[in-house]
């Protein structure tokens, strides 16, 4: 269920809260051989390179409403990439700010932007199991803003953008801003979860999980999806050639990085999943 929206504010000076959104992204795979890992940290390497990292935080910037004032970006030897953006706000229709039925448009990933005050950052960690063929490529996304553009604007695109098998997100709100009668505002949008501004499809296909602090503004939400084809874990391969038994062994091996991924520990080797 959607928060109704604060009343508008008539606001003097600055605006000085700030608002956090953070996310742990991840990918999983499985790929057999340590030659086929390593065609896949490739692939994913490729495919999310500086350059396109570049575009995907320029159509954030867009998103939420801010100028990009300059781009520093960087590819890493032997994978790997980061990019930062230095941005300054732009004036935003409070109207837009209120719409709770559509805080962004779909699509995410890696690098690093600075918004006048505040800041967005991405670096990708594609890494492989040694010993029993699995592959998770990491996205970290910082976006922090002051004032009145909102980076949950950017919240269902950067999820859409990674076609993520596992979402861990992080919302804060700091500082506040005063009214023209000089009273404090600590938040100035209503929320009492992430899932308030993701998507109709997002919140169909992924599991998940709040722990929120709501007198101290901390949100906290994790996402997996639900369902299961092992088609979509599988590199260049099609589970048609692999036989019956190696299927359910490679299917409980990702379920089972899957799962200490969203928990956040180990599980023992005997445990159903």
């Amino acid at each position: 269920m959607k928060p109704k929206p604060l009343p508008k504010l008539k606001l003097h000076g600055f605006n000085n809260l700030t608002k956090s959104l953070s996310f742990n992204i991840y990918d999983v795979c499985y790929a057999a051989t340590p030659a086929e890992q390593e065609r896949y940290i490739a692939y994913i390497d490729e495919a999310y390179n500086s350059e396109r990292l570049t575009q995907i935080l320029t159509n954030v910037s867009n998103i939420i409403g801010a100028n990009i004032l300059n781009i520093a970006h960087q590819d890493y030897d032997p994978q790997g990439a980061s990019v930062t953006m230095l941005i300054a706000e732009e004036p935003i229709a409070s109207e837009r700010l209120s719409n709770r039925e559509s805080p962004g448009p779909l699509a995410g990933d890696a690098i690093a932007c600075h918004l006048d005050k505040s800041h967005i950052t991405v670096h990708t960690y594609p890494e492989s199991h040694p010993d029993n063929g699995i592959s998770t490529f990491r996205v970290d996304i910082d976006v922090s803003t002051c004032g009145r553009i909102s980076p949950l604007r950017a919240l269902n695109y950067l999820i859409h953008s990674f076609e993520s098998d596992i979402v861990i997100a992080d919302y804060r709100v700091r500082g506040f801003t005063r009214d023209i009668n000089g009273e404090k505002y600590f938040i100035d949008h209503q929320i009492n979860s992430i899932q308030n501004y993701l998507s109709k499809d997002s919140r169909e296909r992924y599991q998940m999980i709040d722990v929120n602090v709501y007198q101290e503004y901390i949100f906290h939400t994790k996402m997996m999806l639900k369902d299961f084809d092992l088609n979509n874990y599988l590199f260049m391969v099609d589970k048609q050639d692999v036989p019956p038994r190696e299927q359910a062994e490679i299917e409980k091996r990702v379920r089972r990085e899957m799962m200490e991924i969203f928990y956040g520990r180990n599980l023992r080797k005997g445990l159903e999943i």
